[in-house]
């Protein structure tokens, strides 16, 4: 699970990313409101722990930014004498609170309870559903026929959604261009290496932040292509 902290603050981002690496999460940081919404666009996050009073953008903008693209849950941290900030927080989006100084069993039980509602209501615990397949934030729902990364939906053709569940469903495994071709057209290849890479290209530019530099959808050359098991 990764958890992204954000507080300018470095000592206490310091200190938080040992109490919580000791229990096993990997910890992002962050020093900035701004910092962290560029922080979630780019890395998969499934609890953010978010400073109130921070410069150039403070934790309630910053949660209130998040949830227009993220449903992440949010702890804000604050200090006794922000009472009313943390009210006005919770309004915002944020899902709980811890004020400062803090116990750190205290902190660690406020995650782990965040991360329960988290995985079981939704996020992380939609993949145990039948027929749903994720690697990093791509997520199918192949009964429903539904695409996303970073839980935004992605519209793909038949064919192209068709390539990407082979692929996804056998995530790490490396396919033939033939394979994918028969797969996918039920039909025997006949020099199919134009077609499916032209599949392989529009898949890329609507999955892929880089297309020329994918983190998902990988070829492995002399060989073909693979989803990446991530």
């Amino acid at each position: 699970m990764n958890i992204l902290v954000c507080d300018d603050d470095k000592e206490i981002v310091d200190a938080i990313e040992i109490y919580l690496k000791n229990e096993g999460y990997n910890i992002l940081k962050s020093y900035s409101g701004l910092e962290a919404i560029e922080m979630i666009k780019y890395n998969e996050v499934h609890l953010i722990i978010m400073d109130i009073m921070m410069p150039e953008m403070d934790g309630i903008r910053a949660t209130s930014k998040i949830r227009e693209i993220k449903n992440i849950p949010v702890i804000m941290l604050s200090a006794k004498s922000e009472e009313t900030d943390i009210v006005f927080g919770l309004n915002m989006g944020a899902d709980d609170y811890i004020t400062k100084p803090f116990n750190p069993l205290e902190l660690l039980a406020r995650v782990k309870s965040q991360l329960r509602r988290y995985t079981t209501l939704g996020g992380a615990g939609e993949v145990e559903r039948s027929n749903c397949y994720k690697t990093g934030s791509l997520f199918m729902d192949d009964e429903r026929k539904i695409v996303t990364v970073d839980g935004e939906s992605v519209k793909l053709t038949p064919v192209e959604y068709k390539i990407l569940l082979l692929l996804t469903k056998n995530k790490g495994k490396v396919f033939s261009i033939d394979e994918i071709y028969q797969e996918v057209w039920n039909e025997p290849s006949f020099n199919p290496e134009n077609t499916v890479a032209v599949h392989i290209r529009r898949i890329r530019e609507k999955i892929e932040i880089d297309p020329k530099n994918p983190r998902y959808l990988k070829v492995v050359w002399g060989v073909g292509y693979k989803v990446e098991d991530l």
